[in-house]
């Protein structure tokens, strides 16, 4: 298997269980609108996550321009579908933007610290 499906499934996984964690956190602190976002915030991470590392494989197959088209322009489009979600979400009633917010830069930093411990295990190394 390709290291950047590794990566992603190992993600996913992390995401998995981090889930019901924020979920039930979130809950514990201000009841279910609040666990649902924690939620959403964790699963858009994570599908951000996957997104990066699966286009920026495909761009790696295709040239080093590519890769940096879709590493620069790949980050002004998620970050523009998630600032749309959050918008699109806080007109519910159930919605926490600040759970959501949360979530999302906790989740955020986890993923990073991840990612630089596989940098540092020189797992990627093989990506051309």
């Amino acid at each position: 298997m390709r290291p950047e499906r590794i990566m992603v499934r190992r993600a996913v996984a992390v995401g998995l269980v981090a889930a019901p964690v924020a979920a039930g956190a979130a809950f514990l602190l201000g009841g279910g609108g609040t666990a649902v976002s924690a939620l959403i915030g964790v699963a858009v991470v994570v599908a951000n996550f996957a997104a990066h590392g699966l286009s920026l494989a495909w761009a790696a197959g295709v040239s080093i321009t590519a890769v940096h088209a879709v590493a620069l322009g790949g980050v002004v489009v998620r970050l523009g579908v998630i600032v749309a979600l959050m918008f699109l979400l806080d007109r519910t009633a159930f919605f926490s933007t600040l759970a959501f917010g949360l979530t999302a830069v906790a989740g955020t930093l986890v993923l990073l610290v991840y990612e630089a411990r596989l940098v540092q295990k020189g797992l990627g190394g093989e990506l051309e």
